[in-house]
């Protein structure tokens, strides 16, 4: 599979991780669109959210218990943003599910 994040996830290619357990891996976005910017990714290729079923769901609710502690850790207690990408018109660059942390100052509310 030539999946970058999975690359990642393997220690393939080189990033700056943030956390990591059985089940999911954080690490800093190379191009931070906020002064805290981490992505969180499931360690099970998921393509997007269209690839969650029961099989595999797990990956997500573990991804979104780690969430709040990652972001307490990463300072952003006055609060942050979590947003996942699909599909083509969703503007998803990388085919294998993932989460972005935003955070470390007021974000817009304009989210088109």
């Amino acid at each position: 599979m030539d999946c970058l994040f999975c690359k990642i996830i393997a220690g393939e290619i080189p990033s700056n991780k943030a956390y990591e357990d059985d089940w999911c891996y954080a690490f800093f976005d190379i191009a931070p669109q906020a002064p805290t910017h981490v992505l969180v990714v499931p360690k099970l290729h998921i393509s997007s959210t269209d690839g969650i079923n029961a099989e595999n769901s797990i990956y997500v609710g573990k991804i979104f218990e780690v969430i709040p502690k990652l972001a307490a850790e990463l300072g952003l207690g006055e609060g942050y943003r979590v947003i996942t990408n699909c599909g083509e018109n969703g503007c998803q660059s990388v085919k294998h599910l993932h989460f972005h942390i935003l955070g470390g100052k007021k974000l817009s509310e304009n989210m088109a």
